[in-house]
């Protein structure tokens, strides 16, 4: 089946969680991304969601449709504001920026 590559690269930044953020594509855990790492990950050509983290440390979730042989490219880090802090105790998935490059 033909696939394109989902790239997310986890910068430096923000205490809150040391640990590996779960990446979940279309509701499926399918990989881990540690700190200061990128992971490259097959996925099937089409319209996908895209989230990270696992219980009260989430980002919110990307819509992104990807191409055959394309690359779909994000870039995360922990949340770095003490005001998001407060607000993700109360709204969860504010714990992990997530972007789209």
């Amino acid at each position: 089946m033909p696939s394109g590559t989902l790239s997310i690269t986890r910068r430096w930044g923000g205490p809150v969680y040391a640990g590996p953020f779960p990446v979940e594509v279309d509701g499926k855990v399918i990989g881990a991304l540690r700190a200061l790492e990128t992971i490259e990950l097959p996925v099937e050509v089409g319209r996908h969601t895209v989230r990270l983290g696992a219980g009260r440390h989430l980002s919110r979730t990307h819509a992104f449709e990807i191409e055959e042989g394309r690359t779909v490219e994000f870039w995360c880090r922990g949340t770095m504001l003490w005001p998001l802090f407060v607000a993700a105790l109360f709204k969860p998935d504010l714990w992990i920026t997530f972007r789209r490059v």
